[in-house]
């Protein structure tokens, strides 16, 4: 699993030189490895070479290869939430990046509060406006934050995003822009309540030009793993 070593120290490099170019510190940039799909043996090459955060798509997947890993890592739910896994996504998880409505963030606190914890988490904007993607529209994420904020047991740190997918990062970043305006409108708007410092966009794809527009979390699957086997 030499190759996992490799991608990950390359992709750690591209970050470090994606933050060099926007003046900002590496030290502001989280990396979650996606290893939704992924065999075992990858997933775990990537933790014994440093990877520390590592995110997931669905919750019975996640199930069955959270007790399985072995070392110190913290996992993020980043895929949609069915509010009849919520309870399991919960003792899953140290973050969900996919809060989306009303009804989710009120089950999701309701389920923390029952296990004593809190659950960081982050609301997903539907940024690129398409119909077949999940995420609150952009211009309701003040009422969905306002919502949010008055529940005990989930704490918001800030927003996730997915652009519409391109193979070109550079028509992504007009997307990265908006969400970085949406970002700051949210942490300054000072809700009480939230504690917002957290902007989660970047793929594979455009991750360095998502850290060049102000990205805190990026999320990369495919170039640290290599391409995913579906059967």
């Amino acid at each position: 699993m030499e190759s996992i070593k490799r991608n990950l120290e390359e992709v750690r490099e591209k970050i470090e030189k994606a933050a060099a170019r926007a003046g900002r510190s590496v030290n502001e940039i989280t990396l979650v490895g996606v290893s939704k799909v992924q065999p075992i043996e990858k997933v775990q090459a990537a933790v014994d070479a440093g990877l520390k955060y590592l995110g997931e798509n669905r919750v019975q997947e996640a199930s069955d290869k959270i007790p399985v890993i072995r070392g110190d890592v913290h996992w993020r739910l980043i895929g949609h939430l069915q509010r009849n896994k919520a309870k399991r996504a919960v003792e899953l998880f140290d973050m969900i990046e996919s809060i989306d409505s009303d009804r989710l963030a009120e089950e999701v606190a309701k389920r923390c509060v029952e296990a004593g914890k809190t659950m960081d988490i982050l609301l997903e904007v539907n940024v690129g406006d398409e119909d077949a993607k999940t995420g609150i529209e952009s211009a309701n994420l003040m009422d969905l934050a306002r919502f949010s904020a008055q529940l005990e047991g989930i704490s918001v740190k800030g927003i996730m995003v997915i652009p519409p997918f391109d193979p070109n990062p550079e028509n992504s970043r007009p997307y990265f822009v908006r969400s970085r305006k949406l970002f700051e409108e949210l942490r300054d708007a000072k809700i009480d309540g939230l504690d917002i410092h957290h902007l989660s966009m970047g793929m594979s794809a455009d991750y360095e030009v998502a850290i060049e527009e102000g990205a805190t979390i990026v999320r990369v699957g495919t170039a640290i793993f290599g391409q995913r086997e579906y059967h």
